[in-house]
């Protein structure tokens, strides 16, 4: 039987016994673990970091974030209006009793963490933690509340700036993920299941690690453990630094199972540093669709190993095309950094500022070579883009926005609208986020306002043809909008 392997944003719990050779005396948290003296011929004993005075010192900056989501339901099929449409009780009265009449609005409730990174109340989380949050409550440690207001977010990282309005806050040390060394001690401070200011313990696992559907950032492995409301938190080395913020686990179950994941504070500050300083954040894109070298595909091209990330396509008009690159180079480095594989090169192109010139090491058909490549601009994602619910799209579960000039040149379209996200009758019919629709009962669309032009004329209740494109596929879907 297959094993399968998924990230999870909510964190299971899972409780680890703790056994400890032996305790270091209490001091300084910058000091590494030493072998006590030993008589020969027996094993020296290892004695283990305190971490006393780190979390004594750093865990003041470090908050309780409560939010609250409002959920607006049209037909709720519960008598009871508190039920949840979570609960399991509520598929048996949808079915056996009638539906409750007129709309709902019910309340959700979710934990997360944060840390302080100005005495002036900025304050660093995950996206997930506040998205469509109505309201974020920010609980201190000297048990000060404050409401928050959430500056910015951005999808791709999993970031988010939220600002309380306080002085003199007991700020954060940032540190530095690149200096950050696989093995090096690593203490999380969070508040898991509400618990505030918990602290947890491991070491680097790995570093650099490419996750499913997670495409522009590299995360830090730990085996820290962490649990639901730890998200958003920090994660220190042995120095109180920050050098990463707790975001997802890997696991078979959806359990905690000794593998965490953090963005790296390097990825997060830049993106801190966009969003305080434009409002939205931009990202380098070269323009190319790559895979990973196998040993074969690696000899195939004249390489001894299967370093470096294999083009297997190229966009029409984009960067890489305008420089010259062609599918079946490889890239070796990017701007004198080595590309382990295809997984490292994303990384580096977006954090590297659009309209910079950049110098890329390739190998094609068995020759190195230097190119000089121009960064272009990713395409904003819907927090900066200007994602539009239109009232028919609302109704029938859609958020799109408009296709800017490189999307329509990568996906070879002239019309549509984007997908951004999806839910209700929209998610039942099978639309995904990325799809474009292209057109309704047979009539193009050219943007948005078109779309909703189109959606106010049809017959109230009706089903409608959406053409829909999917990569390289086109097939139409019959959605009915809710009235």
């Amino acid at each position: 039987m297959p094993t399968h392997f998924f990230a999870k944003r909510i964190i299971p719990s899972l409780l680890l016994p703790l056994v400890l050779a032996a305790c270091a005396p209490s001091g300084s948290p910058q000091a590494e673990p030493k072998a006590a003296a030993a008589p020969s011929g027996s094993t020296a004993i290892v004695q283990l970091p305190d971490f006393s005075v780190l979390v004594e010192k750093e865990g003041p900056s470090v908050v309780n974030i409560s939010t609250t989501q409002t959920v607006h339901d049209q037909a709720r099929f519960s008598p009871f209006p508190e039920m949840s449409p979570n609960d399991p009780f509520s598929e048996f009265f949808r079915r056996f009793m009638p539906p409750q009449a007129g709309p709902h609005d019910y309340q959700t409730h979710s934990l997360g963490s944060g840390f302080i990174i100005s005495d002036d109340g900025y304050i660093l989380t995950n996206r997930h933690v506040v998205d469509d949050a109505s309201e974020v409550l920010v609980k201190l440690t000297d048990k000060r509340e404050f409401k928050a207001r959430v500056i910015g977010s951005d999808r791709r990282s999993d970031v988010a700036l939220i600002k309380i309005d306080a002085k003199g806050l007991p700020k954060i040390a940032i540190g530095d993920s690149v200096k950050l060394k696989v093995g090096e001690w690593v203490v999380a401070i969070g508040s898991p299941f509400g618990f505030e200011n918990s602290v947890t313990q491991g070491i680097v696992s790995a570093k650099g690690r490419s996750l499913p559907d997670e495409d522009y950032v590299s995360f830090i492995q730990t085996d820290v453990p962490v649990n639901p409301g730890n998200s958003g938190g920090p994660l220190f080395n042995l120095r109180g630094e920050v050098v990463g913020i707790n975001s997802q686990i890997y696991s078979r179950t959806g359990g905690y199972m000794g593998l965490s994941f953090a963005i790296p504070i390097n990825v997060a500050m830049n993106v801190v540093d966009q969003l305080r300083s434009h409002g939205k954040v931009t990202r380098g894109r070269i323009g190319v669709k790559i895979q990973n070298l196998t040993p074969e595909l690696a000899a195939s091209f004249g390489l001894k190993g299967a370093n470096g990330a294999l083009v297997s396509s190229v966009e029409k008009g984009g960067p890489a095309e305008k420089a010259g690159l062609l599918p079946g180079d490889v890239i070796l480095k990017f701007n004198g950094k080595p590309v382990g594989d295809s997984g490292e090169l994303p990384g580096l192109v977006v954090e590297t500022k659009p309209g910079t010139s950049v110098s890329l090491q390739i190998l094609r058909k068995g020759t190195p070579r230097d190119v000089n490549i121009v960064i272009g601009e990713l395409p904003a994602d819907k927090e900066t883009a200007g994602t539009e619910k239109s009232a028919g799209a609302e109704h029938m579960g859609l958020a799109i926005s408009d296709l800017t000039p490189d999307q329509k040149r990568q996906l070879d379209v002239d019309h549509g609208v984007l997908v951004d996200d999806v839910q209700g009758a929209a998610e039942q019919a099978g639309i995904q986020p990325g799809d474009v629709i292209l057109a309704i009962n047979n009539i193009d669309i050219a943007g948005i306002e078109p779309f909703k032009r189109l959606i106010s004329q049809q017959r109230r209740g009706a089903a409608i043809a959406l053409l829909i494109q999917r990569g390289d596929s086109t097939f139409y879907v019959a959605l009915k909008p809710r009235p």
